[in-house]
Parts: C-alpha cells; sequence; structure tokens
C-alpha cells in the first residue's frame, strides 16, 4: 500500500478546495448529442445536465421533452425514473405526451372553443370534440431553440419558441421562454415565462410521467403521496369541469396524509379507472412558491417533494396507458406511472369564477415548479 501525500501551494488552492469550486469544474457538465431527425430532415438533440451528485437529466429539442431523470435509490444505484420513448417518430406519433412541455393550453378546454372580449374562437378538436394539451401539434411537437446556461451550484437550459398568430386557431402570437435548472442539491427547477401580442389563453405545464421505483414494477401502487389540497374539481364523464369544487373529505381523492396510490385506485373513476383530477392547492399567499406534493417509494427510498406558485395540479395515475408501449426494457401498463402537472385550472376561460388564464399585451405569464429529489435510507 502507498500513501499519496498532497501539497497545497497557496491560500487560493484552500479556498478552491473549500468551496468544491475545483470539482463541480469537472463534474458538473451539459453534453449535447443527436437523436434523430424529423421528418423534414432538422436534427433533433438531446443535452444532458449533470450535477456533482451524479444525478442527470436528459432533454430533447423536441418538444422539451424531459427523456431521462436518472436518480439514485438507497443503495446509490442510479434509475431513470421518468417514462421514456426510443424513437422521433414514436414521440411524434403515438406518445401520451411523455415528459413534454405542453402548451399554448394545458388539459382540456371544452369543445375547443372559449370567448375573449366578446369574441368566440373555434380551436382545432383533438379530443373528441374537445381540445387537449395544445392541439394535434401543439408545443410538444414544435423544435425549441436551445442554449445552455450554467452557474456556481448548477447546470440548465433556455428554450425558447415562437407560437404564430391562429397556431391550433388560438389568436395572437406568443413568444415563450422556458428554463430547466439542476442543482447540486439534486433540486430541478422549470421556470415558465410567456408574452402575447393579443389577448389569448395561456397554460404551461410539463408531462413527466413518473416512477420512483424506476419502472421495475408493472405499477405506482406502492408509491405513497401526499397533495396539499383539501378541495378538487369536480368533472363531467369527458374530464371537463363542471365549475364546481368538492372537499377531499371522506373521498377516495384525500391525499393530504400519505396514500399508496394502490389503495382506492380501483374504485375511482369508471373506464379507465384510476386519477385524472385537477386538485385546489392549498396557498396562504397565491403566487408565492408552496408545498404542492410529496411521493416516496418504501422500495428504493426515493422521494419526490414538488412545490409550486399556480393554484392546482393535476394528479393522473396513466389511465390510458395500455401496454402497448415499450422502452428501454420497459413495457408501460396501465398505472405504470404518475404526473404531477402544476397548473392553471383546466378549461378556465370558459369558467368566469376559475382564476384568469388570458394572458394580455403588455403582461407576463409566468409560473414556477420546483422538484427536490432525495433519499430516506
Amino acid at each position: 500500500m502507498s500513501l499519496k501525500v498532497f501539497f497545497v501551494n497557496n491560500i487560493k488552492d484552500i479556498k478552491e478546495i473549500l468551496t468544491l469550486k475545483r470539482f463541480w469544474k469537472i463534474t458538473m457538465k451539459i453534453n449535447q448529442e443527436i437523436f434523430g431527425k424529423m421528418p423534414t430532415g432538422e436534427q433533433v438533440d438531446v443535452y444532458t445536465l449533470t450535477n456533482d451528485k451524479g444525478v442527470s437529466v436528459k432533454v430533447l429539442n423536441l418538444g422539451g421533452i424531459i427523456f431521462e431523470l436518472n436518480l439514485p435509490d438507497r443503495h446509490d444505484r442510479f434509475e431513470n425514473v421518468s417514462a421514456n420513448l426510443e424513437t422521433v417518430e414514436e414521440y411524434l406519433t403515438i406518445s401520451p405526451h411523455f415528459g413534454t412541455l405542453i402548451g399554448r393550453v394545458t388539459n382540456r378546454i371544452a369543445g375547443a372553443r372559449f370567448s375573449v372580449d366578446g369574441q368566440t374562437y373555434q380551436l382545432v378538436p383533438n379530443s373528441g370534440k374537445h381540445l387537449l394539451h395544445g392541439g394535434i401539434n401543439g408545443f410538444n411537437k414544435i423544435l425549441w431553440n436551445v442554449e445552455t446556461w450554467e452557474g456556481n451550484d448548477f447546470v440548465g437550459l433556455k428554450l425558447s419558441l415562437v407560437s404564430d398568430e391562429k397556431s391550433q386557431g388560438f389568436p395572437g402570437t406568443v413568444e415563450c421562454l422556458v428554463t430547466y435548472k439542476l442543482s447540486n442539491s439534486n433540486e430541478f427547477e422549470i421556470d415558465y415565462r410567456a408574452t402575447a401580442d393579443k389577448a389569448t389563453p395561456v397554460n404551461l405545464t410539463n408531462h413527466c410521467y413518473f416512477s420512483l421505483n424506476g419502472f421495475n414494477r408493472p405499477t405506482v401502487y406502492d408509491e405513497e403521496v401526499t397533495i396539499n389540497a383539501d378541495r378538487y374539481l369536480l368533472t363531467d364523464e369527458d374530464l371537463i369541469p363542471t365549475g364546481e369544487i368538492a372537499s377531499v373529505e371522506g373521498t377516495p381523492f384525500d391525499f393530504r396524509k400519505p396514500v399508496k396510490i394502490g389503495t382506492w385506485i380501483e374504485h375511482v373513476g369508471d373506464d379507465p379507472n384510476g386519477y385524472d383530477l385537477c386538485y385546489v392547492l392549498n396557498q396562504e399567499n397565491p403566487g408565492e412558491l408552496t408545498l404542492c406534493a410529496r411521493v416516496s417509494d418504501p422500495e428504493s427510498g426515493r422521494t419526490l417533494e414538488l412545490w409550486t406558485d399556480v393554484p392546482g395540479v393535476q394528479f393522473y395515475t396513466g389511465n390510458f396507458l395500455k401496454g402497448n408501449l415499450k422502452a428501454c426494457g420497459h413495457t408501460y401498463e396501465k398505472h405504470a406511472a404518475f404526473c404531477l402537472e402544476t397548473q392553471h385550472f383546466p378549461d378556465a376561460p370558459n369558467h368566469p369564477t376559475f382564476p384568469d388564464t388570458i394572458l394580455r399585451p403588455g403582461e407576463t405569464y409566468k409560473h414556477t415548479a420546483l422538484f427536490k429529489f432525495g433519499v430516506t435510507k
């Protein structure tokens, strides 16, 4: 056995070692590789953000897709906890919005129709007679412009696009900027910004499908969820809000204390059964970051804590997955993953009592979702 001795030459070296800046420069990184090509021949890239603990997030410029999110378990074994597919074609044709940015408007707009300032707009429906997740060619199918971004304790991406006038039938041109930031404290922040030259609804989110057990079990039934909400939005048979807000008290929707996803799931909904509803978050100071939800996987020890400044979160349990999607050795069966989509309320333009989602010239849409990842021993 040999003993290696390291010499420190000066005070500057000591300061660098104590602050770990030298090691950050070595371990924190952003890589860019080719993922595939669009039908038009345009290149699709995958960007990998890695922090100094080895946690990494892979992002496509196509749809701002979170392709992978690699986290350690209690034994320091890293696995991807974000549902993904393997090709550009799959993301464009069959993906149930795995990991995508959603816009201009997430969730549903009833009848694909709304009015602003006395003028009615008819959108292009893509879910029966309704509009879902921005339409047939929403933000999830667009190549975003990407700029890398880094600081002393984080690496990130700035994604931008321009949604032209009449895109999917929406009025006005909207300019969007979404930033992804991975820190050395294992926090992943998504920050949304948008401006418009005409009054138009804007409600953005990311549709990441999580399985904290790394998709090593067919369902997420054993994962424990807490949601900071006393109320939820009632919906009709098409999952369109009725305008009524109900208490979770005494219902299978009560996650104010930790509950395993599988506890009541077979008794929720019809066909397909499972959770797909928007919770009204408890916010003491609306517009400020508030605890939204916590999720933990007892087997792996992985935990997720979500904070946001918007009034709602859609909790969805992959009810429409049918086992026909496969990637990286995994088959996505029904209830194989869960989503926590921070957002304003669905169909808000058609409900005057809901918080307003109309973005007007001179205003800036702002929305932050902060994911804090951890491990229990």
